[in-house]
């Protein structure tokens, strides 16, 4: 019976829909173990969200069309959260490992962090290859619909959600590499 299940897939990946097939909450489901069985997979992908975020050190104002083309993994987070300050070193592996043209992990201190906090922080940890973006109106979270910190978004190449996660999560374990390089393979 198992192999029956699997026909669809290996029919996906011959004919090349790969991307369409990464994306599918039936293709990432069995992945989930651990701390990422609470991430929950949209059977559709939702509709982009228009943000705006304050950059790191330029000053200017980003937003997620800056990453189309890529799956985002967006982490919205706080200096005064425990679980968000636990999480970030294991996110800043996941860039480390799969960052680059296909994949961003884009993180949000969201609310009052201040930007001398956030950078000590930063550096307290070793972490050099996330961003300091902030949020500090908090608007972003609010239209992302966050209600606790830390909750990670991930998006995908047209930057619909297609999952989330509500609290920390063990973002350095083998389940959440294994979703990420599925997703960032089905985009090459």
């Amino acid at each position: 019976m198992r192999l029956f299940r699997l026909i669809p897939l290996y029919m996906a990946l011959a004919l090349g829909a790969n991307a369409a097939l990464a994306t599918d909450a039936e293709t990432l489901a069995p992945l989930r173990e651990d701390s990422l069985k609470r991430l929950i997979l949209h059977k559709e992908p939702k509709p982009a969200k228009s943000i705006e975020f304050q950059l790191e050190d330029e000053g200017g104002v980003g937003t997620l069309a800056d990453y189309e083309g890529k799956y985002v993994l967006l982490n919205f987070w706080a200096t005064w959260c425990a679980p968000c300050r636990k999480e970030m070193p294991q996110i800043a592996e996941l860039q480390e490992e799969f960052g680059g043209d296909k994949f961003q992990v884009l993180t949000l201190a969201t609310g009052r962090n201040s930007p001398a906090g956030i950078e000590k922080f930063f550096e307290e940890n070793g972490i050099a290859n996330l961003p300091r973006h902030q949020d500090p109106s908090s608007a972003a979270a609010r239209e992302f619909g966050v209600i606790a910190l830390p909750i990670t978004v991930i998006l995908d190449p047209e930057g619909q959600e297609i999952a989330r996660l509500i609290g920390d999560a063990e973002w350095n374990s083998d389940s959440a590499k294994t979703i990420i390089s599925t997703l960032v393979e089905a985009n090459s």
